[in-house]
């Protein structure tokens, strides 16, 4: 299924280069031709030879770094409308750059129409091929044609997977089972186990996915050995999935597959980046915010009894207790008298209240403010927590978690998150699980940055700070 669509890649990658060649002729032209900026007289082109080069260099090496051309993305082959436009933007930006050391006498605006032209032309391209795979795979000629062994859970979620990130490039022919169960929405049962050779052959199958239960195994071998003498490729997807926790690996140890289970959703370059960003910009705030947090740990002093800072045991990435820092905002002995708990309507714990009175009146203000989280910062430091991430919980309410809830312990926790900038301690526990998993499966530098950005807005109107 992938061979086909690896190759479709290729082409894509080498018309995109293309296309970077020509929107640089049509942005020398258009400099020329829109009277716009200093009048250029009867100027030849504007462009030198060696920015051709620059762009052809450029441009593929933003995509690939952006991971336009990357098949392993929650995105179908021809990429997203915002993920063209943001690998654009950065490569124009390196440009840019390039021409400031460069070639400075090329004219701004050259740049500025040669990235309009380019995003045009790729976005074109990219809908003229997008509505040609629909038309071919509506005429069942789409770039894979596959067929799906089983039926059930297992199945269904494949079959969703597929139709949701690789669309129109594949065409899913229907399912086999000998004990067939809840069909996948849409398909059909097309026979049993013992007709995919017949059915290989008359309906031209590029791939057979096998989505059996393991209590099938005698019939998945004897399946795949009455492929071999087939021209089609078999994958076997294990029923293993509801044991695979935010993500799983294929590795191999002396030719035998090993399939992790819970493996680090964020690990290796990612890591690297992620970790540096994390100290560079720490840093930076700590320069910045020192003053502010002097003058809050003299207003704590004075407005109540107790240290300034206050530290609890919290729960971090794959369940490792820390010690977590923060101003102090409540009386000094709030712990004894132990969490004001409570219930919403649908039964689920509420631990967080917004007339706690255990709240000190200096404290009532750093927390509308946020101003209290500020010590994080050296939670940060240290690698405790990260700039954002999933909320770094308390041992008692993770000792309560559902097993599903524990996959937000595979990152480690955040100074703030995907679920603060979408309702904070407005949400209960339960729903900020879920905005701390959409956080882990689609996490991204370009996802840190937005929420970092949101957080500024959330933090200024004081939304569910309590």
């Amino acid at each position: 299924m992938y061979a086909r669509l690896r190759r479709f890649v290729a082409y894509l990658a080498i018309l995109d280069l293309f296309a970077t060649q020509a929107a640089l002729v049509a942005g020398d032209w258009a400099r020329r031709a829109v009277p716009l900026g200093q009048p250029l007289g009867s100027a030849g082109t504007l462009v030198n030879p060696g920015l051709y080069l620059i762009v052809a260099l450029v441009y593929p090496a933003a995509f690939v770094a952006l991971g336009v051309y990357d098949l392993r993305r929650e995105t179908r082959p021809l990429g997203d409308a915002a993920g063209l436009a943001r690998a654009v933007a950065v490569g124009t930006f390196v440009f840019a750059g390039v021409l400031y050391f460069t070639y400075r006498d090329v004219p701004r605006l050259l740049v500025v129409y040669f990235s309009v032209a380019l995003l045009a032309l790729l976005a074109a391209c990219r809908l003229l091929i997008g509505l040609g795979l629909r038309l071919l795979n509506r005429r069942g000629r789409s770039l894979s044609r596959v067929l799906l062994a089983g039926t059930g859970e297992v199945a269904t979620r494949v079959a969703a997977e597929i139709q949701a990130r690789l669309g129109e490039s594949v065409l899913i022919l229907g399912c086999v089972d000998d004990d067939p169960g809840p069909l996948p929405a849409g398909m059909t049962l097309l026979g049993k186990l013992a007709d995919v050779p017949g059915l290989v052959s008359r309906m031209s199958v590029d791939d057979v996915i096998v989505a059996l239960p393991a209590s099938q195994y005698l019939a998945v071998e004897a399946l795949v050995y009455g492929l071999l003498a087939l021209p089609v490729r078999v994958r076997l997807v294990p029923d293993y999935l509801r044991l695979v926790v935010v993500q799983s690996s294929v590795e191999s140890l002396g030719g035998i597959p090993l399939i992790g289970l819970r493996e680090p959703r964020i690990s290796g370059l990612a890591w690297a980046v992620k970790r540096s960003f994390d100290l560079a910009a720490t840093l930076a705030l700590l320069a910045l915010s020192w003053p502010l947090m002097v003058l809050i740990a003299a207003a704590i002093r004075l407005d109540s009894p107790g240290p300034v800072i206050f530290k609890q045991q919290r729960v971090g990435e794959n369940g490792r207790l820390f010690w977590m820092y923060k101003f102090r905002t409540m009386c000094a002995d709030a712990e004894r008298r132990g969490p004001q708990l409570g219930f919403d309507e649908q039964g689920h714990p509420i631990y967080k209240w917004p007339n706690d009175m255990r709240v000190t009146r200096v404290g009532r203000w750093l927390r509308r403010t946020s101003l209290d989280e500020m010590p994080q910062f050296f939670n940060v430091l240290r690698g405790d927590m990260s700039l954002v991430g999933p909320r770094p919980e308390m041992r008692f309410l993770v000792e309560r978690y559902d097993a599903w809830q524990r996959q937000r312990l595979a990152v480690p926790p955040g100074l703030t998150g995907w679920w603060q900038v979408n309702g904070r301690s407005d949400l209960p526990m339960h729903l900020n699980t879920q905005f701390d998993l959409y956080y882990i499966r689609n996490y991204s530098l370009w996802l840190d940055l937005r929420i970092l950005w949101k957080t500024v807005w959330v933090v200024v109107r004081g939304q569910g700070a309590y």
